[in-house]
């Protein structure tokens, strides 16, 4: 098993020294990136304060299955025991034995990564800004409501 680490910032030459065995592929971007999430067989993400989790659905979208933490965006995106596995938040056992059980088994990737992909399909940017606009027209007719009443 290999560790690759995608991004960068302040916390790198601190995980550097933690991970010491892991690969960083600093930031990457478009096409390039698109073949790194493609490359993986399984996603892990590790933060819990995590709102769209635009990294999750990348992942997803790739067909890889998904380790995440139970809080905050992967609530809204990983279906635990189909679209992959959710974990307590700041659990690292959890994460790692997560993460084995997905390595150990071509055919649970397979199949999570698989409804991980069909199940953020239909998310593109319009969708998403759709379904905003939506939720905001229904706030406003509920307020309009309840002021007229």
């Amino acid at each position: 098993m290999r560790v690759v680490i995608v991004g960068d910032g302040p916390s790198r030459p601190h995980l550097e020294q933690e991970l010491p065995g892991a690969v960083f592929l600093g930031r990457r971007t478009g096409d390039e990136l698109a073949r790194i999430f493609a490359s993986l067989d399984v996603f892990a993400h590790t933060g819990p304060f995590e709102t769209f989790c635009q990294t999750v659905q990348e992942a997803m979208a790739s067909g890889v299955p998904v380790v995440a933490p139970s809080a905050g965006g992967p609530l809204d995106l990983v279906d635990h025991g189909r679209t992959g596995m959710l974990v307590p938040p700041d659990d690292a056992a959890a994460v790692r034995d997560a993460v084995w059980a997905l390595a150990a088994d071509p055919a649970l990737r397979s199949a999570y990564g698989a409804a991980g992909r069909a199940a953020v399909e239909g998310r593109t940017w319009a969708a998403v800004g759709d379904r905003l606009i939506d939720h905001y027209a229904d706030v406003l007719a509920t307020r309009k409501a309840v002021l007229a009443a």
